[in-house]
Formats: C-alpha cells, sequence, structure tokens
C-alpha cells in the first residue's frame, strides 16, 4: 500500500472519531478537520489537524512542513477555511506564517451566527 493511501486512512479515521459520540469531544480538543480550496486544482479538500486555539483565533501548527503541501493555501493575503470545530461547522480566513523553519496558520473566526 502506498504511503499515500495510508496517510488518507489515517486521516480519514481521526476525522471520523472526531464526530464519535464519546470520544469526539476529547478528540476535539486538539484535533479539527479544516475544508479548503486548492490554490492551483480548485478542489476542495478536507483534513485532521492539530490545533489551539486563542479566542477567535484557530493556530495550527505545522509539522515538518517540507513534505506538506495544503499550507501553501493560505500564504501571502491567505484564503477563506472551514472547519469542523467541537461538532460546529465554522468558517474563517487563513495565513501562513513561516519563520525560524517553523510553519504555523493562523485563522481568524467569522463571528459565530
Amino acid at each position: 500500500m502506498a504511503l499515500k493511501n495510508v496517510v488518507a486512512q489515517i486521516n480519514g479515521a481521526i476525522a471520523a472519531l472526531t464526530e464519535l459520540p464519546v470520544i469526539g469531544p476529547i478528540m476535539g480538543r486538539g484535533f479539527v478537520v479544516i475544508t479548503y480550496t486548492g490554490r492551483r486544482s480548485g478542489k476542495t479538500f478536507s483534513t485532521p489537524v492539530n490545533y489551539r486555539r486563542k479566542g477567535d483565533e484557530i493556530l495550527i501548527g505545522v509539522a515538518m512542513p517540507d513534505k506538506k503541501s495544503w499550507w501553501r493555501n493560505f500564504q501571502g493575503e491567505g484564503a477563506p477555511i472551514s472547519l469542523r470545530l467541537n461538532g460546529v461547522d465554522r468558517t474563517g480566513h487563513a495565513v501562513t506564517d513561516r519563520a525560524n523553519g517553523r510553519v504555523t496558520v493562523r485563522v481568524k473566526l467569522d463571528t459565530a451566527a
């Protein structure tokens, strides 16, 4: 099985765990499923990521950023993003910060309706 398929299966399992009634809230403390549109492909992608919340801002640290590409969609002026946060769909605007070899994607959440 190719590594890409293994990663897809693991991501799918993590995303599913965040939706379960008992374990979902526990998983939701550290994981959020993000959905975004690829800047070149125009395709919609969803992936679970680890996050920290700071008020109305979500901070996503990108581990091994040179081996991943999803965060590049938010370089420059950034782009819209959707998040499945604690069982609730939220939207926001994400911007990539890259400094000292570290990559963080900062999401400013839109006002909840």
